[in-house]
């Protein structure tokens, strides 16, 4: 409650996995939440992909592995990280950015920034089981990181000594690629080596989001979905939004709109810039539906078992986030995963699927108030949207309504 007396009015722009994360976690702080989508809920990067939740490797995007790529790599449209070429200034200035923060010792900063909310990710998703949310997560007992050399699979295993070296726990064990197969028999035999990742775990993340919307509803929440929202105006009082369906006043608002967040966020100040990082995935039927998720880390390729299918993932694709689907990325997936995998009908595709993650240059999220202290923003994490957008919402709730910003997301600064 406000200390004027009357039930605090705030507007949460975006209804993808943060957004509602933080409409939620402000619903049990005693806030009255409108959640506006100009889509629909999950409409965006929560959909379509992989769902894990594994805060033991969520680590920064920008690391030096991306600079081996080089140039002519990722201007191939079949290279997992691909950038088309262009004349965007604004894109140009990203990715330089983007490759001033490859290195290891600026990784380090960013990994070393985001040990403490990751530590918070999963019991933030205990939280949302515990207060209704029915869709449940599902441990990943045998999550599997396949490699077809020892070499490729060093270079993960290199990455999770600094993870732990950054104080993040992380439980793995090395086995061969046939105790692979044994526990996953969809792995094929091109795969020699593999790493088995412990205490992580993943949701199929469309469904979730729309038990979160459900939960956040039946406690009387609203969700409008199918509402833009075209102008932000801070005021004294309060903020006013210009929307599609008129003019509305809300106490606060949250900036929750992933790759497009910078568009309206950037006028209070916040100039880390949010770039759209593409992602693509399919479903296709499988013999043997594993019961945890695989992953192909020198293809950049994520698989996950959602019902009776397999949902495969990939690509890491700079443009703009509402370019259509490009099939050559589907073929791209395709072409990677296929040696890898047996008794998975590849052709058999459904769901073909592109969204847009929220990407910044030095790989950390932008969470919390912009100059003007009632506009948030609350987005730019990259590839772990999912894993981490529960505890995004509880962190930014508890600062909202007292004031004071937790020291989880002190690096988070959105000005700085």
């Amino acid at each position: 409650m406000s200390t004027t007396g009357h039930q605090r009015r705030i507007a949460v722009v975006g209804a993808g996995m943060v957004g509602l994360s933080t409409a939620w976690f402000l619903q049990e702080r005693g806030v009255d939440v409108t959640v506006l989508d100009r889509k629909d809920v999950a409409a965006g990067s929560s959909w379509g992909n992989a769902g894990w939740l594994t805060p033991g490797i969520s680590t920064p995007l920008p690391e030096p592995a991306v600079l081996k790529y080089g140039i002519r790599a990722v201007l191939s449209p079949s290279s997992p990280v691909y950038v088309p070429p262009t004349a965007n200034p604004r894109l140009i200035r990203f990715l330089t950015s983007f490759a001033r923060h490859s290195t290891a010792s600026r990784w380090k900063t960013a990994m070393d920034a985001l040990v403490p909310i990751n530590r918070t990710a999963l019991p933030a998703f205990d939280a949302l089981a515990d207060g209704g949310v029915e869709v449940g997560t599902r441990t990943a007992n045998d999550f599997i990181a396949a490699y077809r050399t020892e070499s490729d699979r060093e270079v993960l295993l290199d990455e999770l000594e600094h993870i732990k070296a950054a104080g993040q726990d992380i439980g793995f064990e090395l086995i061969s690629g046939s105790r692979a197969r044994e526990i996953t028999p969809a792995l094929s035999d091109e795969v020699n080596y593999a790493i088995r990742l412990e205490g992580q775990r993943f949701i199929d993340p469309g469904a979730f989001v729309d038990s979160l919307a459900t939960s956040f509803r039946a406690r009387g929440g609203v969700v409008r979905e199918g509402v833009r929202v075209d102008d932000v105006d801070s005021r004294g009082t309060g903020v006013v939004l210009t929307t599609s369906e008129g003019v509305e006043r809300y106490d606060d608002v949250v900036l929750a709109t992933g790759a497009w967040i910078s568009r309206q966020a950037r006028d209070f100040g916040v100039r880390v810039p949010v770039q759209a990082g593409r992602g693509y995935s399919f479903s296709v039927p499988v013999d043997t539906v594993p019961t945890s998720p695989i992953y192909f880390p020198a293809q950049r390729v994520a698989c996950t078992p959602l019902g009776d299918r397999l949902r495969v993932a990939g690509m890491m694709e700079f443009r703009d986030p509402d370019a259509d689907l490009d099939s050559r990325r589907i073929k791209a997936i395709v072409d990677a995963a296929r040696p890898l995998l047996r008794g998975v009908d590849l052709d058999d595709r459904k769901d073909e699927w592109v969204g847009s993650r929220p990407c910044t240059p030095d790989g950390l999220p932008v969470i919390g108030s912009t100059f003007a202290p009632n506009v948030h923003v609350a987005g730019g994490h990259g590839m772990w949207g999912i894993t981490l957008g529960p505890a995004t919402g509880r962190l930014l709730a508890e600062s909202i309504v007292t004031g004071t910003t937790p020291r989880e997301l002190v690096p988070f600064n959105p000005l700085r």
